[in-house]
């Protein structure tokens, strides 16, 4: 399972030959729109954690390039569905084995609504099991004892956490988080896009390091192997 950091929310993962996309904004991220073009991005699957749009921006090009099948919960694959593109609608402890594995929608404290204000259903994560690795993307979210649960079905690789603060965890709920998860192998995201979301990066892996954890924070184009 290889996973590519995109900036933000956004993630590249290819795992038995398939490519999915999670939470496409990279053309409207001034951190990655000079360095990915999401022309050149391959997808067989598109995941969305929930409809801001800070991580819906580029979906609709993404799956009109590549005829892509948009994943998420019934509000927004129903919205995506009305506009012509191949959708699997899910919904809060629901999971479907997909052809690269299993997908769990699972539950996430936030909000959620396109960009126009309508309404976007409510936030999730995702749990993807495939290539005998287990990692979950916790999408937007506070802390929430719902993330014991996961723990208790899957074992983890790998937890995909938001570390920006602010609108999110930050890191000393991060941490929490993990213990929750049962998984200290974390991957940063939803960090230093703006202003309210800045990071100090040495301070926050030292913290992780200092609860016996490890933080990767990956550069634009980044990846990591599983």
């Amino acid at each position: 399972m290889k996973i590519t950091f995109y900036g933000q929310n956004s993630l590249a993962i290819e795992v038995s030959g398939t490519h999915i996309i999670i939470d496409p904004f990279i053309s409207g991220n001034p951190l990655s729109k000079d360095r990915v073009n999401i022309n050149d991005l391959k997808a067989d699957y598109i995941l969305l954690t929930h409809a801001h749009q800070d991580h819906i921006l580029d979906a609709e090009a993404i799956a009109s390039n590549t005829g892509a099948t948009i994943v998420s919960n019934y509000e927004i694959a129903t919205h995506y569905q009305e506009k012509g593109f191949n959708v699997h609608p899910m919904n809060h402890g629901g999971s479907w084995d997909f052809d690269f594995g299993r997908v769990k929608y699972v539950n996430a404290i936030h909000t959620s609504s396109f960009p126009d204000g309508s309404y976007g259903g409510q936030p999730g994560g995702f749990v993807i099991e495939g290539e005998r690795k287990n990692i979950y993307i916790a999408g937007d979210t506070a802390l929430c004892m719902d993330m014991k649960l996961i723990p208790m079905q899957t074992k983890l690789d790998l937890a995909i956490l938001p570390i920006g603060d602010n609108f999110t965890m930050g890191i000393d709920d991060a941490i929490l988080a993990s213990d929750f998860v049962a998984c200290d192998k974390i991957l940063g995201v939803h960090y230093d896009t703006f202003g309210y979301i800045e990071i100090d990066h040495e301070e926050a892996k030292k913290k992780f390091y200092d609860a016996n954890k490890d933080l990767m924070l990956l550069d634009i184009g980044e990846s990591i192997e599983l």
